[in-house]
């Protein structure tokens, strides 16, 4: 009887507990039906990250090119070679899906990858699914990657990416920059054009959602949303791969047999401030980096004493504020600012001599007399005027601002020579732009225009920016005249920039190194050399200015170098024709012609004498060249390209090679020329229609 009371006891007990366990589950099912979270966990994502696949589309990053269409600056796949080394991948063993024979492996890779066969054999007998091989095994090329299928060998596979990729390695290094792949594998622009127009490039990724089942496939009757990439738009530089060449080969010669810290020669469009090439010593490869010695683009970050080049400012100030006599005398050799004294270059003078041939002997008494005379307040506003002192704004990351700060004496007297200020390279070619546009100053600019990458539209398209008028024409004239003397007077080294072929103008300049205390070194090579210059002098096209720290070398050596490269550009420009004396009432401003209607467009500017060469027989006009607001001269040839639809051969006899550079960009010719000069002959017969992507083969005499 006991024994019965116990078991009716222990089925209580069971039953209770059962009861509570089934109403404790009925509690937590509800909980879980009426909360969102449960335990800090989010079902409802929970169930959504099991059934759903998110899959990234990359866009790919746009690419950079000159103005005359070279890319610099492209994206293309990579590779990175991996070998299978489990033999669980393998089902049948007639078609191995592992590495097999990693001796024969080893031998047959090493030389394509350049390294040895003890290195891989390493990699291949490790105890794992599968490897990767360093560096030697990435960023393989397509070739290389179809060199290693062709072997056929089993296991080996490859995983595709894409990298940024240098056509033209060490070209404008400092100005394109480079990017490189972060570790989500995006490609993210480091320096230069790359950083800069990092958001423009890299375009925008795009994505695909998509449901899946437990074995990862897409399942059937559910919805896919796709979202496209937008790619990377294109960015068009105002260099001239062509002029990028000649500074680019010319700074190569000289650097061969001198030593030097740093040397950097630029080239600015003098009519509409494009840079149209920059290059320096040191540079670097952008495809290795490996000889990348600094990070800082010369010619915007480097900021140093500009020495005598700053006469040319000092002397125009003078002129602006009406205290230049050209003819006046003064007694060159020293002269005492209170508890300081100035001395020109060579310690004791010329004697009594003008100010005009004090410019010439690049006398910095004869600046520091002007100076102050002018006073400091005078001279401080008209640096400032020309940009000194600020950013110029151009499209570069951390572009240098300079000092021009002076107060004493003392100060605004060595300010007058260029010693105890300083500029960057790019304030000196905009300050200069105005000897070439009757004292209106340009804005400098490095990117001629963006493009859409998938539509061809150009989204941005640079316009010739004026910074208001700085001198007179009376006064600009001066000056160049006054350059004029300093190459041709043969007072100083300048007259090693004297040319044959075409008048090239300017002022040297020559400044010493401040030290780590303050104060000047006086080694035999402490110093910055350099040279400001516009040419042709008749008709000024292109401003250059070159500087170099601590240059061991020849200085007649270093100029002719320069005047190598400014014969080379005359010579593809054809500028030995302007020359001759121009008529400044011949110089046009262009307007936008685009969507206009041809017809009515050449009939005003036949009126205003401008050659116009219509491409194709549409009736509006759907691209230019020169753009809008470019100055040419009257005469020049003026590129409209018409909606077509066909586009026929002109006769290009006698056309420039700039001319014909610009037909080809505009039809989408390649160019194979010969020589200098004007066109002699052509292989696409005049009223041939054009098939883009044709050869013209053109001779030059």
């Amino acid at each position: 009887m006991k024994r019965k009371n116990n078991t009716i006891n222990v089925s209580k007990i069971i039953f209770v507990v059962l009861v509570f366990s089934f109403l404790a589950i009925v509690i937590k099912l509800s909980l879980v039906s009426l909360k969102k979270t449960t335990n800090g966990v989010d079902l409802t994502a929970f169930v959504e990250n099991r059934n759903t696949e998110t899959e990234v589309l990359k866009a790919k990053r746009g690419s950079i090119k000159s103005s005359d269409g070279e890319i610099l600056a492209q994206t293309i796949n990579s590779y990175t070679l991996i070998a299978y080394l489990s033999e669980s991948r393998t089902k049948d063993p007639d078609n191995p899906q592992h590495v097999v024979d990693k001796e024969a492996t080893a031998k047959a890779l090493a030389p394509i990858l350049g390294t040895t066969e003890e290195y891989i054999l390493s990699r291949l007998n490790q105890e794992a699914y599968q490897v990767e091989f360093g560096t030697s095994g990435k960023n393989l090329s397509t070739i290389t990657k179809n060199q290693i299928e062709d072997l056929a060998l089993p296991g080996i596979d490859f995983i595709e990416s894409n990298k940024r990729y240098y056509p033209m390695s060490n070209f404008a290094s400092y100005i394109i920059g480079y990017a490189k792949s972060n570790d989500d594998g995006n490609i993210v622009g480091q320096m230069g054009i790359e950083a800069y127009f990092d958001d423009e490039l890299q375009g925008v990724d795009g994505y695909t959602i998509y449901q899946k089942d437990a074995y990862g496939y897409t399942m059937p009757n559910t919805t896919t949303v796709t979202e496209e990439p937008v790619q990377g738009k294109d960015i068009y530089l105002t260099i001239d791969s062509k002029i990028q060449l000649f500074v680019e080969n010319g700074i190569q010669e000289i650097s061969k047999d001198n030593n030097m810290d740093w040397l950097t020669f630029s080239v600015m469009d003098a009519k509409t401030g494009a840079i149209v090439a920059s290059a320096s010593n040191p540079n670097f490869n952008l495809n290795t980096l490996a000889d990348i010695k600094s990070y800082l683009n010369p010619l915007t970050t480097y900021t140093y004493e500009p020495g005598s080049t700053m006469k040319i400012f000092s002397f125009l100030a003078a002129m602006e504020n009406n205290v230049y006599d050209g003819s006046k005398k003064y007694k060159s050799g020293t002269i005492k600012i209170d508890d300081a004294t100035i001395k020109d270059f060579n310690g004791k003078g010329w004697g009594t001599i003008t100010f005009d041939e004090g410019f010439a002997y690049s006398s910095n008494v004869a600046a520091t007399n002007l100076a102050i005379e002018l006073g400091r307040e005078n001279l401080y506003n008209y640096y400032a005027s020309l940009g000194f002192g600020r950013q110029t704004g151009v499209t570069l990351p951390n572009e240098a601002q300079g000092d021009i700060d002076f107060t004493y004496r003392t100060e605004v007297a060595t300010a007058s020579f260029g010693q105890g200020i300083t500029t960057t390279p790019i304030q000196n070619l905009q300050a200069l732009s105005i000897l070439a546009n009757d004292g209106v100053e340009i804005q400098p600019y490095i990117v001629e225009k963006v493009v859409d990458s998938e539509t061809g539209e150009t989204t941005y398209q640079h316009e010739r920016t004026e910074l208001g008028t700085k001198a007179s024409k009376e006064n600009t004239d001066k000056m160049l005249s006054l350059l004029h003397d300093v190459v041709y007077s043969g007072k100083t080294d300048a007259k090693y920039y004297e040319s044959d072929n075409i008048t090239l103008v300017g002022k040297t300049g020559t400044a010493q190194i401040t030290g780590s205390n303050g104060g000047y070194l006086s080694g035999k090579y402490d110093y910055v050399r350099s040279f400001a210059g516009v040419f042709p002098y008749e008709n000024p096209q292109y401003i250059i200015y070159v500087s170099v720290k601590r240059y061991d070398g020849v200085y007649r050596e270093f100029a002719e170098m320069v005047k190598k490269v400014v014969e080379e550009i005359a010579k593809y420009k054809n500028l030995t024709e302007l020359i001759e004396e121009v008529d400044t009432d011949k110089i046009i401003t262009l307007d936008n012609y685009i969507s206009s209607d041809i017809q009515s467009v050449e009939e005003k500017l036949k009126k205003i004498n401008l050659s116009v060469v219509k491409l194709g027989n549409g009736k509006y006009i759907i691209n230019q060249y020169p753009n809008k607001g470019t100055v040419v001269l009257a005469g020049s040839k003026l590129f409209l390209k018409t909606n077509g639809p066909e586009y026929t051969m002109p006769n290009i006899t006698g056309w420039s090679v700039s001319e014909v550079n610009t037909l080809c960009k505009l039809l989408g010719l390649k160019l194979k020329s010969n020589g200098y000069g004007k066109v002699k002959s052509f292989s696409i017969a005049e009223g041939t229609k054009i098939v883009n992507g044709s050869s013209l083969e053109v001779t030059f005499e």
